[in-house]
């Protein structure tokens, strides 16, 4: 099973190689004000990819961190409900036992 993974991290990266020596040809990013850079073009698709990738993380780690809070609050919530319900439960089994005449 190792062999195959590497081999296919082999291949995949041989495919992405021989995708950049493919595309060397160099193109022309236009900023407003006249800016102007000249680039290979796998490094625009590179930037664009990581840019991407960047986000990606960023909106997964805003939602993580939500889910998060979320959690500890609904723990606290239920701390409580239990220790309300355990002091509840004192509290009738103590009043059951000084009412005489209950079985």
């Amino acid at each position: 099973m190792r062999a195959i993974m590497w081999f296919l991290r082999l291949l995949l990266f041989f495919l992405l190689f021989g995708f950049a020596i493919k595309n060397d040809h160099f193109a022309t990013l236009n900023f407003f004000f006249g800016g102007q850079w000249q680039l290979p073009l796998v490094f625009v698709i590179l930037v664009s990819f990581a840019a991407g990738a960047l986000l990606g993380i960023t909106a997964t780690f805003a939602s993580l961190l939500r889910q998060r809070r979320e959690i500890s609050r609904l723990r606290r919530q239920l701390e409580r409900a239990e220790r309300d319900r355990g002091e509840t439960a004192v509290a009738a089994s103590a009043a059951d036992a000084q009412i005489p005449g209950l079985p």
